[in-house]
């Protein structure tokens, strides 16, 4: 689709917002849903988005990063970013209804053939700014580990941004649609059903987030699939043997 040769204004309303960014967001999606902002426009540069909003440089792109991972728009290095078409609503995968280890489980099956595929379009096709924002991912989920913290959110992050460079948005959208949910241990305790250490445990999961971080930067396609299905599949693995104990278990005392 060719850009639209203007840039539309956006509103800033005067209600204000605990988180910045989420205000950006919110802000530029209201103007896309208006029509103000149709597919195909270019959004304001960041030095406009920052002085309308009275934001710093930081807070656009993680609002811009935002509007990425949701699906409303692209950004196209060295051009700008565009607003695009949402992808059908009716598609949407409810992330509620991942509640049982069993809906995990499946969802990780779903992942292990999706994501590996992304990581070889990502390694094939990153740029050099995707790279540094996975470098900058990483960093955080590495501090996080050191601090016992899961992380959950850094590795939202950076599932996503390897989805955003594989330059398709599908992978995004649909990602998108799962939120948290893609992360076993935002629903379920993994450490605690695998009778493991959770520092340990944290630890796997970061080594296995660099191996698949490493393909990528050195553009080998191969690799990141590969390390990305060891990924999904060693957590499918952990999760799927605690599993099996745990109906061990429960059939082990069910009254005879």
């Amino acid at each position: 689709m060719t850009p639209s040769a203007h840039t539309p204004a956006i509103a800033v309303p005067r209600k204000k917002h605990r988180n910045l960014a989420q205000g950006v967001v919110e802000t530029i999606t209201a103007s896309i849903q208006q029509g103000v902002l149709k597919p195909g426009d270019k959004l304001p540069t960041e030095s406009a988005i920052m002085a309308q909003h009275g934001v710093s440089r930081t807070v656009v792109r993680e609002a811009i990063s935002h509007l990425q991972a949701a699906g409303w728009a692209q950004t196209r290095h060295g051009i700008g970013t565009f607003v695009i078409e949402r992808a059908n609503p009716s598609l949407a995968i409810n992330a509620e209804s991942i509640v049982t280890v069993m809906d995990v489980l499946a969802m990780l099956e779903l992942r292990i053939s999706m994501e590996a595929e992304a990581a070889w379009l990502a390694a094939a096709r990153r740029s050099e700014a995707q790279v540094a924002e996975l470098a900058k991912i990483l960093g955080a989920m590495q501090r996080s580990v050191a601090r016992g913290s899961p992380a959950v959110d850094a590795d939202v992050q950076f599932h996503l941004l390897i989805a955003q460079a594989t330059g398709n948005r599908y992978f995004v959208e649909i990602l998108s649609q799962l939120g948290n949910t893609i992360i076993p241990r935002s629903r379920v305790n993994m450490p605690q059903l695998g009778h493991d250490d959770p520092a340990a445990y944290l630890e796997r999961v970061n080594r296995e987030h660099e191996d698949i971080f490493n393909a990528i930067l050195r553009k080998d396609p191969e690799a990141a699939r590969a390390a990305m299905r060891t990924h999904l599949s060693n957590s499918r693995e952990r999760l799927r043997q605690a599993q099996q104990e745990m109906e061990t278990t429960e059939q082990a005392s069910a009254p005879t």
